[in-house]
């Protein structure tokens, strides 16, 4: 790809207790961003990590100097430590996948090549998902309910792959403390006049660790916090 000296790029993850796949999704980023523009950030959100992530963290600070850590004293949830992304994400474009290494970073491009200056929105669809299948079942079901009773405008918004103009995440106004921030970033974005595109991206089997998703308590709080998004969106605020 031809690098771009007018585009510039934050590039955030997420992590929860990643410590064998962070290290190695912060090196993709330094890796493919200077061929990409000479403007960027990378920055890593750490929602109150027990395991060795923080330590592994700030080694990677020593080798990258201008590597930005936000460390959550608590947990703050999935939604809260998007939104602490968001908020210290300072260039025009803004790009996030998570922590766990279940997309390739390197891909970041294919996403990019379909941020046009008519483009708002470039959300990631995998190509086939790479889990155990009840997780297959749950997370293609959660899509399509999803889907339909918010009237979204992307086929996978389970698909945590996304570059955002920061134009767009400024008008947001995001309450979700779960992963059900994923439908509130949409379809808020889809009521700010936000145009979006689509882009099929490989989805890579999960090395290490576990889903804090796919834990009962996690989907019960997030399917209890997609009723309450439903009734505020769909119900209560239809603007």
């Amino acid at each position: 790809m031809k690098r771009n000296n007018q585009v510039s790029i934050s590039v955030f993850f997420p992590c929860l207790n990643d410590q064998k796949s962070i290290g190695k999704l912060v090196e993709s980023a330094y890796l493919i961003l200077p061929s990409i523009t000479p403007d960027f950030e990378v920055i890593v959100i750490d929602d109150g990590s027990t395991d060795k992530s923080r330590e592994i963290l700030l080694n990677l600070a020593k080798k990258y100097k201008d590597l930005k850590l936000i460390f959550h004293p608590t947990n703050q949830g999935y939604g809260g430590t998007l939104i602490s992304g968001f908020r210290t994400s300072n260039k025009d474009l803004i790009f996030y996948t998570d922590g766990d290494g279940q997309y390739n970073v390197l891909e970041l491009p294919l996403l990019l090549s379909l941020m046009t200056k008519d483009v708002d929105f470039v959300n990631g669809i995998k190509m086939t998902r790479i889990d155990p299948t009840y997780r297959i079942f749950i997370g293609n079901f959660y899509s399509f309910i999803a889907r339909w009773l918010f009237w979204l405008p992307v086929y996978d918004v389970d698909c945590d792959f996304r570059l955002i103009r920061k134009s767009t995440v400024k008008k947001l106004n995001l309450n979700s403390r779960s992963g059900s921030i994923c439908i509130e970033l949409v379809k808020k974005a889809q009521r700010s006049g936000a145009k979006f595109r689509q882009v099929s991206v490989h989805h890579l089997q999960r090395k290490f660790g576990e889903s804090q998703f796919f834990q009962p308590k996690h989907l019960l709080r997030t399917f209890r916090e997609l009723t309450l998004l439903w009734v505020n969106l769909m119900i209560i605020d239809r603007k």
